[in-house]
């Protein structure tokens, strides 16, 4: 068990991945973009792996985009997250291009309500007063 009062694994922000998080603390996520090439980067790091660039800026996103890949766990040997099962994860691609691993949150786990295709949203879960975690639901119609 962890003692960050959430009770379970958290990213460890450093210099490189800190504008990332402070930006979805914000509820505001921000990712990086290569001036050089024009692509989005996603994780942070510091050059482009498309071009080797190392002129990057933060930049704010959409925060829509679907689901690329899932699975849906229904057991977890450690106990934090026991009580969470059956519970979602999901690689998101964003609109902006790039993918990030997440949470799919507010949806039954069950492979007929969760596809591959399904457009989603970024949520943001305030976990502890330092950090919040970026998480996806299914998108609202506009």
């Amino acid at each position: 068990m962890t003692d960050n009062g959430y009770g379970k694994p958290l990213p460890r922000p450093d210099p490189v991945t800190q504008p990332f998080w402070d930006s979805v603390k914000a509820h505001a996520m921000s990712i990086q973009r290569c001036r050089t090439c024009g692509r989005y980067v996603f994780y942070p790091r510091m050059h482009c792996p498309s071009c080797f660039g190392r002129d990057l800026a933060w930049l704010p996103v959409s925060g829509r985009g679907v689901v690329h890949a899932f699975t849906i766990v229904h057991y977890h040997s450690t106990p934090a997250f026991r009580a969470d099962t059956p519970y979602v994860v999901a690689l998101i691609e964003l609109d902006e291009g790039v993918r990030m691993m997440s949470n799919l949150v507010d949806v039954t786990p069950d492979p007929k309500h969760v596809r591959v295709g399904l457009p989603v949203e970024v949520v943001y879960d305030d976990v502890t007063p330092e950090l919040t975690l970026p998480k996806f639901r299914p998108a609202s119609a506009e």
